[in-house]
């Protein structure tokens, strides 16, 4: 049976395809009705928003950092300053893959793993959005090369020229001045990020820390167009950086040198004062260091050499070295006893070589164990007779002796600027109750009359008496800045004036220190020797080791480090003062032979070419007096 034929229905076909093509019309009606609603929600509703991130992506404010103030000495010279220097910089938001970024890196510029672990370090510390942060310093130009040659690679890695400190004395003025450094994490926290903004150093230590606030400057800012991997097309405004105030020290870069020279390879401390202002004239400890290594960041081993020698170069002596005294602070305590009536200037004490408190068979024995006889104020000062200042400090008793030698600055902080110093100790029996629990025993008075025991003072300290007797009592608290562009230092909290009841006796006191200089028993003559002018000083020792009782010091017997230091202190002229001098010699053992001639270079060098020069009529050699015969007019 044949199969039916089937009739093609064109009007069915015509509408299937009518109804097909509405489909498809009205799905298409549909999305470009969506695209157009998406377009009306981005570019009308959102148009704020999204027109702020496009700006964002096409401008940045970057910050401009200030140029930091420079330091100088007294005459103009430059202590610290800045120089130029090319450095690698990364800015975190435009790496993509910041490891791989490193290991091209390390393989364009051979960098150590330290090297990479440090920068990954700076790159983590909290910042402002796209800053960019150094990682890598100094680059050379073989480097620079390197880097532009695959900058292609390296979206968000740049070479940018900027100023590093310098330090062009190096080790010579490195604790007076201190040093700069990168800012660490700690820091970020105290800083005003802001005013910081592009600045990557900061005062570390000395004077860069004291006066940060000064040498820093104001932050500038300018707006930048970058293109899509974050190049800058151009500048858009600008708001210049306000650069740091330049500092002039009282530091004379000369009168340094020569008290280096003078104290040599041994380690020790020399600082110098002008007893008219307080200002800090020299300021030596030794060793140093460079502080140039702590800039760029020093390295682990360079740290660690310096962290472990045993001569501690970062250690600075003039303000945190604390010291007993010794016979350098025997003229404070002999204006104590006249001050408080323990005695008067012309009572003599009688010394076997040894003195003993009544009732105790313990001996104090003075330096010279076959004693002086009856000495004075005068000759004790003189000759440094121990006996006399245990006789007189048993007299005046430790309470009285601490009231009046804490208005000298003894155990505190002297100076203005300076604020490592450390506070030095003056004993008082409240002090070892409170310390020790313990009360205070008659022979702790007898030791700390002499400068040893409990008490403890830092060169400068010890600087400062000596201003504070050449002075006659008025203060000027030791500064090493002398002027910021208009800004001096703040003296606000300078103690009270140190008033005798007996102004003379301050004259008393230096002719005593000046007989210690040349006498025919001073301690110190010899340092004094063909010197133009004149000069008070006083010499000591102070133990590095306790003696027993019954034994005698011996050099030769103990090892280098724990025998006595040798200090020295004094001022000149006498009749005016221009400077005082504090000199310290670790482990020197003889203070008017060792440190002695220390100061007197000091001395030499800054008051030899201030002196008077001869008239040159006075050169020419007078005619005979017209009453007196020719003969005896010759003799």
């Amino acid at each position: 049976m044949a199969k039916p034929i089937h009739l093609k229905d064109h009007s069915k076909d015509a509408g299937i395809v009518h109804r097909r093509l509405l489909l498809a019309g009205i799905f298409v009606l549909a999305l470009v009705g969506a695209l157009i609603a998406r377009m009306y929600y981005l570019q009308v509703i959102q148009y704020e928003h999204h027109s702020t991130l496009s700006e964002n992506n096409r401008v940045h404010v970057q910050p401009i950092p200030p140029t930091r103030g420079r330091i100088y000495d007294r005459n103009g010279k430059v202590l610290a300053e800045n120089r130029p220097s090319y450095s690698l910089t990364i800015t975190r938001d435009r790496v993509e893959d910041l490891p791989a970024t490193f290991e091209l890196l390390k393989s364009l510029l051979s960098l150590t793993d330290e090297d990479v672990t440090q920068a990954e370090r700076r790159l983590m510390q909290a910042r402002r959005p796209f800053e960019s942060v150094p990682v890598m310093l100094e680059l050379t130009q073989e480097q620079i090369a390197r880097i532009a040659i695959n900058q292609f690679r390296l979206p968000g890695v740049e070479v940018q020229a900027s100023f590093v400190r310098y330090y062009p004395f190096a080790d010579h003025f490195a604790h007076a001045l201190g040093y700069v450094g990168r800012i660490n994490e700690r820091e970020l926290k105290t800083i005003d990020t802001v005013a910081y903004a592009g600045t990557h150093y900061i005062g570390k230590t000395g004077i860069e820390r004291y006066y940060e606030e000064l040498l820093h400057g104001t932050v500038g800012y300018e707006e930048v167009e970058t293109n899509a991997r974050g190049r800058v097309l151009r500048v858009l405004s600008r708001t210049e950086p306000v650069a740091g105030k330049d500092v002039t020290l009282h530091l004379d870069a000369n009168l340094q040198r020569v008290a280096e020279e003078a104290l040599g390879d041994r380690r020790g401390a020399v600082v110098a004062i002008d007893p008219a202002t307080g200002g800090v004239l020299a300021f030596v400890s030794k060793p140093g260091f460079d502080p140039n290594l702590f800039v760029t960041g020093i390295s682990y081993a360079d740290y660690g050499a310096l962290r472990d020698s045993l001569d501690q170069p970062l250690f600075n002596r003039v303000l945190r070295g604390q010291y007993p005294p010794g016979s350098t602070i025997k003229p404070v305590v002999a204006l104590a006893g006249l001050e408080t009536g323990a005695t008067t200037r012309n009572a003599r004490v009688y010394d076997p070589g040894f003195f003993q408190l009544p009732n105790f068979s313990h001996k104090y024995r003075n330096w010279n164990r076959s004693g002086d006889g009856w000495v004075n104020m005068s000759y004790a000062i003189a000759r440094s007779n121990d006996t006399y200042f245990y006789d007189l400090a048993n007299k005046m008793g430790i309470d009285r002796m601490h009231d009046f030698m804490t208005r000298f600055g003894i155990g505190q902080r002297v100076s203005i600027d300076m604020y490592e110093e450390a506070a030095g100790l003056m004993p008082s029996s409240d002090w070892k109750r409170t310390k020790y629990k313990q009360p205070w025993y008659p022979g702790e008075t007898l030791i700390a009359g002499i400068g040893q025991g409990y008490m403890l003072s830092t060169p400068l300290q010890l600087a400062q008496t000596m201003a504070l007797i050449a002075n006659h009592g008025k203060w000027h608290r030791p500064r090493l800045l002398m002027d910021a562009e208009g800004v001096a230092p703040d003296e606000s909290d300078t103690p009270e004036n140190i008033v005798l009841r007996n102004p003379s006796d301050w004259d008393f006191i230096t002719q005593a220190m000046q007989d210690v200089m040349q006498s025919p028993h001073g301690t110190a003559r010899a340092a004094a020797q063909g010197a133009q002018y004149n000069m008070a000083g006083k010499s000591g020792t102070a133990q590095v080791v306790a003696i027993a009782q019954g034994e005698r010091y011996d050099s030769k017997s103990l090892r280098e480090r724990h025998r006595d230091h040798a200090l020295f202190v004094g001022f000149a002229p006498t009749e005016k003062p221009l400077i005082a001098v504090a000199a310290l010699v670790e482990n020197g053992e003889s203070g008017g032979r060792v440190a002695g001639p220390v100061v007197r270079a000091v001395f030499d060098a800054w008051i030899l070419p201030r002196l008077p020069k001869p008239d040159a009529e006075a050169e020419v050699e007078a005619e005979p007096d017209a009453g007196s015969p020719p003969q005896e007019a010759a003799q």
